[in-house]
């Protein structure tokens, strides 16, 4: 019986290997020099959502276990937010409003995305993406190429794909103005 508690979950390892595959995505350089992202807490928190919110539009259209594997990312997104926000520094008292006001941004940005990305609007999506992860009131139109062209390169992968060797996200650099 206590062996059992020092077992990998193969489960557990893949969901965080495709965890790390998002947040390695949302780190990529061209994403912040090229595309415009603040390189900021904020910035990094956006870009970590923006990669995530991809990943699971991707999955809501695949097969079970996909939701299933859709529900275990997302709680490694939240796990990862709420473990940063103790390395900063914040108290514990601190962190479960924090998280409820990040979780909320979380999922008003999964919805406002949702829209433009279904329609393949460029404008709709610059917009949003302007607005939220580049903090602007101009349109962010190469953010809203690399997110396009990811969300149709990961609506093409099969979980199998997703879950194996890992998809690979657009190099951003190519999408610049």
């Amino acid at each position: 019986m206590i062996f059992s508690l020092f077992r990998k979950d193969p489960r557990r390892a893949t969901i965080a290997a495709l965890y790390r595959r998002i947040a390695d995505a949302s780190r990529n350089p061209g994403l912040y020099g090229t595309l415009g992202i603040p390189d900021t807490v904020e910035g990094r928190f956006e870009s970590v959502s923006l990669h995530t919110i991809l990943v699971l539009r991707a999955l809501r259209d695949l097969p079970p276990p996909a939701d299933d594997v859709a529900k275990d990312l997302t709680d490694a997104f939240f796990q990862d937010i709420d473990a940063s926000l103790r390395e900063m520094g914040i108290g514990d008292t601190v962190v479960p409003k924090r998280m409820k006001k990040l979780a909320a941004a979380f999922y008003g940005r999964a919805h406002a995305y949702d829209g433009p990305l279904d329609a393949v609007d460029e404008p709709a999506l610059a917009t949003a993406l302007g607005r939220n992860a580049v903090g602007s009131d101009a349109p962010a139109h190469p953010l809203a190429r690399y997110a396009l062209a990811a969300d149709r390169s990961l609506k093409a992968a099969g979980l199998a794909a997703l879950l194996g060797e890992g998809h690979v996200f657009p190099e951003p650099d190519t999408f610049g103005a």
